[in-house]
């Protein structure tokens, strides 16, 4: 005699959805991830080339991270009135868009012109990170932070490819007489294009509405789902997780910290000698230690709760810092293992963060919530990148990197006065 494990109704289009939204997130996470990693490559170089100053080398972070604050009110608008499909769709169209810009302008010689298709390649940026909360949208309890990092880790494949194709990007731009580093935005291109078609095809049903759908019905019991193989939740401790403020604080600090230091390491790089190439391996294992940590991030978070991982986090960027500082002008090896360390340090915080933001605000204000909070990481990333360039024109490369790090440690007493709490 065979007992089978009672299934409610209601949890099955719930555990079926989550997994097909999974899959179809996963692919469009790929696509970004070369769009996502093409521009950073290049983006501080080109403008450096353009304007003849290694002071306003920051400026196309500062500038591709306010489109993404933009990008992010505008994506957690439209998806919190019409679903995440077309709000994700929109996003990466624009950021499509913003790279076809920057080949013109490349082309044309016009400053102008790139700022402002910068700005709109930002939106890329940002609609990679609100992908995450889509993951976590028909995620149990349990398992959210879990979800959050399935989709993170996806975009490792495309940004550590990336990196590596802007020197045969470079070439065929040549070829179609572009000038060589607005190659990678030829792929940019291509790939947030290809990830606009690839959610707005086949993200159906769209996460977040069925969420909503699902917790109006009326045996929705918050506290009691089953997670995806149909176990106990955790017992209710588990949900006691800080609120917005907190989330919101990890990711901006780990964020102005990492977009910083990341900005002006290639920059710093080939003003030491280094060329594309080497660069563009550094700036791939960066990327790469980003998103591929995730799966044992959501882990350690949904396990030992978010706190001691953000607390980390500070610890591990503040580590990355001081090697940057110290690494000889001609290691690459050392810049390698830096921003590997700095990668692994944002994934730390943004996984955390994006876990306490998740938990602490409900399905009805979910989607604008999460939109005004990523709005936040982008003003931070936008600030870091402009500042990293005017640091490093006054006092260089090795105070920015310490400075960054010191400044990651900010996030230890956060954390310490929430456990108080």
């Amino acid at each position: 005699m065979t007992t089978n494990v009672p299934v409610r109704t209601y949890d099955v289009p719930r555990v079926e959805a989550q997994r097909h939204s999974l899959i179809v997130l996963v692919i469009a996470q790929v696509l970004s991830g070369v769009g996502l990693a093409a521009g950073v490559t290049v983006g501080a170089l080109l403008a450096q080339d353009m304007l003849g100053s290694t002071g306003l080398a920051g400026l196309p972070s500062a500038v591709g991270t306010a489109g993404s604050a933009l990008a992010a009110v505008a994506v957690g608008r439209v998806s919190q009135a019409r679903g995440r499909r077309p709000g994700l769709a929109l996003g990466y169209l624009v950021g499509a868009v913003g790279s076809g810009g920057v080949i013109v302008a490349a082309v044309a010689g016009a400053p102008v012109l790139l700022f402002l298709s910068l700005f709109l390649y930002g939106a890329g940026t940002a609609t990679n990170l609100q992908a995450r909360y889509a993951g976590a949208d028909l995620a149990a309890p349990a398992r959210r932070a879990g979800a959050v990092s399935t989709v993170l880790v996806a975009t490792t494949l495309g940004g550590v490819a990336g990196p590596n194709l802007a020197a045969p990007t470079g070439s065929l731009a040549a070829v179609l007489g572009v000038p060589y580093l607005a190659g990678p935005f030829l792929l940019a291109g291509v790939a947030y294009a290809l990830a606009a078609l690839v959610l707005a095809v086949w993200l159906r049903p769209d996460p977040l509405l069925l969420a909503r759908v699902l917790e109006a019905g009326p045996a929705a019991t918050p506290h009691a789902q089953p997670d995806d193989a149909g176990s106990r939740t955790r017992p209710p401790v588990a949900r006691r997780r800080p609120g917005v403020p907190v989330g919101a604080l990890v990711m901006v600090l780990t964020q102005v910290v990492m977009v910083a230091i990341m900005t002006m390491t290639p920059v710093h790089m080939h003003d030491s000698g280094s060329g594309a190439a080497a660069s563009g391996l550094v700036i791939a294992i960066h990327i790469g230690a980003m998103y591929l940590p995730s799966p044992l991030t959501g882990r350690l978070v949904d396990r030992h709760g978010p706190l001691a991982v953000a607390a980390a986090s500070g610890l591990v960027l503040l580590a990355a810092g001081t090697l940057a500082a110290v690494a000889p002008d001609d290691s690459v090896a050392a810049y390698a293992v830096a921003l590997a360390l700095l990668g692994l340090g944002w994934n730390l915080g943004l996984v955390t963060g994006t876990a306490i933001i998740t938990d602490a605000v409900p399905l009805a204000t979910r989607a604008r919530t999460q939109g005004w909070v990523d709005v936040s990481i982008a003003i931070a990333g936008a600030v870091g990148g402009m500042a990293s360039g005017l640091v490093v024109a006054v006092a260089g490369f090795p105070l920015l990197a310490v400075g960054g790090g010191v400044l990651a440690l900010a996030i230890v007493p956060v954390v310490v006065i929430a456990r108080r709490r």
